[in-house]
């Protein structure tokens, strides 16, 4: 069973290591997803309250708090709204509190700032506060402004120390033993000030007074406020994907309730009621048009910009947008079984596993926090010894405190991740797993399923040849006649092509003696005279001499096009090339792939000479025709054998072996149910180029992961050195206060580059929703 928990009390990487490594412990635990950007947990388990209550009891004895979002596994009604909570509201709330912390540290901060460090700078000070006579005076104002600032911040120093009494100090530990140091240190020199002044020793208390820390003290915590409100704001960007899908969702809908229409909350709609939609209205909920017609804009759900015409049995999507007509609708879906219900969860998802590349992060978020704690406690022992001097031993061990941030390293890969899967949804690439993001953009080989994947999947009638003495218009009258009373997929494209070229041009005509003629074609009576329709053998036997059109039809059957025969009375009418018709993107994303390094692959159950021309028509690498669905799976495994990564990309339901056997997954949008379940991403287009947007996409994102996590680890490398002091001989040393302006920013570069995301667009196309 799999169980979403809200977490409490984290703060940075090493916080999400620890409650990861405490709710994996547990018994009937099989896996514990923690995410640090959204401050959740998805855990896998065998579903029992006993266990859910081990795992909240074992991250409490952490030092954390976890909160099941749907306790005791209970469903949730289905009138619910697709998610507990806007993400967008929750950023909004730890972007104002930050906000509020920092402004009253602001206004504290400045004027302690001014005061301890105005003479050094020789800015102009109050009489009270200059000279041996004002330095008591001085020093108590430092601690005056001091104290509302250590108050305001006092998180830091609750959950700091107590993580550090669990054993787990994480980064609220550094702060809070950095900020606490400096501040006990300069308590301490009051009293040594005080004591000095007591007996007139006024060099003594001016030895003191320089040897206060408290806008070290101050200072270090509102830095790294300013660096945690910018980061609130960064961060709060990365959930916009989700926010805007939420917004997608009209807030009421229209229904007919006892003969008249009722405006009311779009949450209360249930199954089956029906629903008015006017012109420029949003669909509330998923259902069937009952009556009227429409044009729909769907592209809010499948990224095609052409809206969609829909008339009486037609289904529709909640967040489609009706731009003209009016209809009403039988609701099938409401609340957290609509489709875009799904696309949120999808996302949600998405953002809340980890990719493998995460857990090497974990790993040394794991033991970083306490290795810097033993880092600063050398360099104080170190310095101690080599100076003698407290103060300086202090400065030295507080600025390694303050300047390390495990922060960006357990940010790196979510933000990433998050602005990542936010962007392929916006292009219609639903993306399951961070793991499925990863590995995309390694792959090494594609595997393409060729009816609706490569092609259209839909036979049309793709040429008209007109025998000579006949017309078009004969051509079209007896084919349409004949194959109207077919159930064959060919007879329906002919169907098809003749309404829309010549609407009824087949009314009227009188079909008698009817009969299907196996492996060859069709045979009637149309209008008291004998009609055929088939292949070359039926008109063969039939007496009908098409030698005439023999050449055109060998030329149609090598471009893999069905020709279809037509005589009447003894005489050949033309015929008509049936296929099923390559897709206008498959062979620009076929060089595309070829382009990034990949290997095309296309599998079918077609026959060889069907699927060599469509092969050669895309450019594909490799064809492999006359495979059984088994035999699929079998061909991707045989390529992961040979130290292949495979992508799959399919639509129905014999596809669904081999996508789910692949590396990747990849089901196109107008697939089977099965297909989608199978596979780890949806292409909501049904458009081949996605593939590559889905491969460029996951290579951007592991860019993206890969420079902030060298950012997270160089930055720690270069500067917990630096503040330790190995630079003092050359003359560079580090005051605590850069040091906490260093720390805060480098969690802000880490999630602003993951931002970036936001403006990655496709090679092929542009159909963003």
């Amino acid at each position: 069973m799999r169980e979403t928990f809200d977490i409490t009390g984290m703060t940075c990487a090493a916080c999400s290591a620890r409650v990861g490594k405490a709710a994996g412990g547990v018994a009937g635990v099989e896996e514990a997803n923690v995410n640090l950007l959204k401050n959740s947990m998805e855990l896998v388990y065998d579903g029992t309250d006993e266990t859910c209550a081990a795992v909240i009891s074992a991250i409490e004895k952490a030092g954390y708090g976890a909160i099941p979002r749907n306790p005791h596994g209970a469903q949730a009604p289905a009138q619910a709204a697709p998610a507990a909570s806007a993400p967008g509201s929750v950023a909004e709330a730890a972007i104002e509190e930050r906000k509020r912390q920092l402004i009253i540290s602001a206004i504290f901060s400045v004027p302690l700032f001014y005061v301890a460090m105005g003479p050094m700078f020789g800015w102009p000070q109050p009489p009270a506060l200059t000279g041996h006579p004002g330095m008591m005076a001085a020093a108590l104002t430092q601690l005056l402004l001091c104290v509302p600032i250590l108050f305001t911040n006092r998180h830091y120093f609750v959950g700091g120390f107590r993580s550090m009494a669990h054993g787990a100090p994480n980064m609220d530990s550094l702060i809070a033993l950095g900020s606490a140091a400096s501040a006990a240190w300069s308590v301490a020199g009051l009293y040594r000030m005080a004591l000095a002044l007591g007996v007139g020793d006024m060099d003594g208390a001016h030895a003191a007074f320089h040897n206060l820390y408290f806008d070290s003290a101050g200072m270090i915590l509102t830095l790294i406020t300013l660096g945690k409100f910018f980061e609130a704001r960064a961060k709060g960007r990365t959930t916009g994907a989700i926010t805007a899908l939420m917004d997608l969702a009209p807030k009421t809908a229209t229904v007919l309730r006892d003969g008249a229409e009722q405006e009311i909350p779009t949450e209360q709609v249930v199954v089956g009621d029906r629903v008015v939609v006017r012109a420029g209205e949003s669909v509330p909920v998923d259902g069937i048009v009952a009556e009227g017609s429409a044009l729909i804009d769907e592209s809010a759900i499948t990224g095609e910009p052409v809206p969609a015409e829909k008339a009486a049995g037609d289904a529709v999507t909640g967040a489609t947008v009706s731009t003209r007509g009016w209809f009403v609708m039988e609701a099938t879906a409401v609340g957290q079984d609509t489709t875009l219900a799904g696309i949120i969860r999808l996302v949600d998802d998405a953002t809340s596993s980890k990719a493998p590349i995460e857990r090497m992060a974990d790993k040394i978020a794991g033991v970083f926090v306490p290795a810097v704690i033993g880092i600063a406690a050398v360099t104080f022992v170190v310095w101690f010894a080599i100076s003698h001097d407290f103060a300086t031993a202090l400065t030295h061990a507080v600025s390694v405190l303050v300047i390390s941030c495990p922060c960006a390293l357990g940010l790196a890969t979510p933000t990433a991740i998050m602005v990542g899967t936010g962007r392929g949804a916006a292009y219609g690439i639903l993306i399951k797993s961070a793991e499925a993001l990863e590995t995309a953009g390694a792959a090494t080989t594609v595997v393409l399923d060729k009816t609706g994947t490569i092609t259209a999947g839909q036979p049309q009638v793709t040429d008209t040849i007109v025998a000579d003495g006949a017309t078009e218009a004969e051509l079209l009258r007896v084919a349409a006649a004949l194959e109207r009373k077919s159930e064959h997929p060919l007879a329906e494209a002919v169907c098809r092509h003749a309404d829309e070229v010549a609407p009824g041009i087949d009314g009227g005509a009188v079909v008698e003696g009817f009969g299907q003629l196996a492996g060859m074609g069709l045979a009637a009576i149309v209008d008291d005279v004998e009609a055929l329709a088939g292949n070359a053998r039926l008109m063969d036997e039939g007496g009908v001499d098409v030698a005439a059109l023999a050449q055109d039809a060998a030329r149609l059957a090598d471009q893999a096009k069905t020709p279809l025969f037509f005589a009447l009375d003894g005489r050949p009418l033309g015929l008509l090339a049936v296929a099923d018709p390559v897709k206008p993107t498959s062979a620009a994303s076929i060089r595309a792939l070829h382009d990034m390094g990949l290997r095309s692959v296309m599998l079918t159950g077609d026959t060889q000479r069907t699927a060599a021309a469509v092969g050669e028509a895309v450019g594909v690498d490799e064809v492999v025709a006359g495979v059984l669905p088994s035999q699929k799976e079998e061909k991707v495994r045989e390529l992961q054998q040979a130290g292949g990564r495979v992508i799959m990309v399919g639509d129905g339901i014999n596809d669904a072996p081999a996508l789910a056997r692949a590396d990747v997954g990849m089901a196109i949008g107008a697939g089977t149910d099965i297909a989608m379940e199978s596979a780890d991403v949806v292409l909501m287009r049904s458009d081949p180029a996605d593939v590559v947007a889905a491969v460029e996409l996951s290579r951007a994102t592991m860019r993206n992961i890969r420079q902030n996590l060298f950012w997270a680890l160089f930055y720690n490398a270069i500067c917990i050195p630096v503040a330790a002091g190995v630079l003092t001989p050359l003359g560079i040393t580090l005051n605590p206060m850069i040091g906490a302006a260093a720390m805060g920013f480098s969690s802000v570069f880490v999630v602003t580059n993951a931002l970036r995301l936001r403006f990655w667009k496709p090679v092929i196309g542009d159909g963003s929703l």
